[in-house]
């Protein structure tokens, strides 16, 4: 069975793609970036002020999922500048403590000149 997750504490997708899908205990929540959840609009900043904004919008997606930033098994993220890697990777530890999950991250071009985006794989813990 597959379930779209909708939730209006994050940002509401301005494209033809959901907030997160769940399917066989497992949730995919599409990438985020720093978009403040009430106006939808782009906030720009620093490194660690986009990925605060940005795991805080994943947080929530997965939170209206079911899940827990525990219940991430795979983060994928995405800099603009992977020179800030270090700086992004300290906010980054904050939110998944000690359960690390799994990740992959690359140097790319992000829309509106953005710093950072990450999307996630979680399995929910009632699986």
């Amino acid at each position: 069975m597959r379930n779209i997750i909708k939730t209006d504490t994050a940002p509401l997708p301005k494209g033809a793609y959901s907030q997160a899908i769940e399917v066989d205990g497992f949730v995919f929540a599409s990438g985020q970036i720093s978009v403040d959840a009430k106006s939808n609009e782009i906030v720009p900043g620093t490194i660690e002020e986009e990925t605060e904004r940005t795991l805080n919008n994943l947080k929530n997606v997965l939170t209206a999922a079911g899940c827990s930033m525990q219940d991430v098994v795979k983060c994928t993220v995405y800099l603009s500048d992977i020179s800030e890697f270090a700086k992004m990777n300290a906010v980054y530890g904050e939110y998944f403590g000690e359960g690390l999950p799994a990740r992959a991250a690359l140097g790319c071009q992000l829309m509106a000149g953005l710093k950072v985006e990450i999307d996630a794989v979680a399995r929910h813990p009632k699986t």
